[in-house]
């Protein structure tokens, strides 16, 4: 096997425990799995919208995992600036909607 086969192989399987970790979280599970919460004392719990947080984790889950698929070595579906809006992407569903939409008011 070449190299570019056995990377494509590791890509494929993140991409596809990715996968399984949204489904992990759209199911009602995984609460552990989630940095922040699971270190979080009772009292910081009973603020966040554990419902929410777990939609968003799923969302960000699906975006890596087809993230990660697009980007195989010797797939050049994607343009070149698709990163930077991935990662913008990224960026405002973790710091603005997990910050505001899972906070309970």
């Amino acid at each position: 096997m070449n190299v570019i086969a056995i990377i494509s192989i590791g890509i494929i399987i993140l991409a596809v425990l990715s996968l399984c970790l949204a489904f992990i979280f759209l199911m009602g599970k995984g609460d552990k799995l989630i940095a922040g919460y699971n270190t979080a004392s009772e009292k910081e719990r009973e603020k966040v919208n554990i419902r929410r947080l777990r939609v968003i984790m799923a969302i960000l889950s699906l975006i890596t995992s087809g993230y990660l698929i697009l980007k195989l070595p010797g797939c050049d579906i994607l343009p070149r600036f698709a990163d930077t809006v991935i990662y913008l992407i990224i960026i405002f569903t973790v710091v603005i909607l997990a910050n505001t939409w899972c906070i309970k008011k």
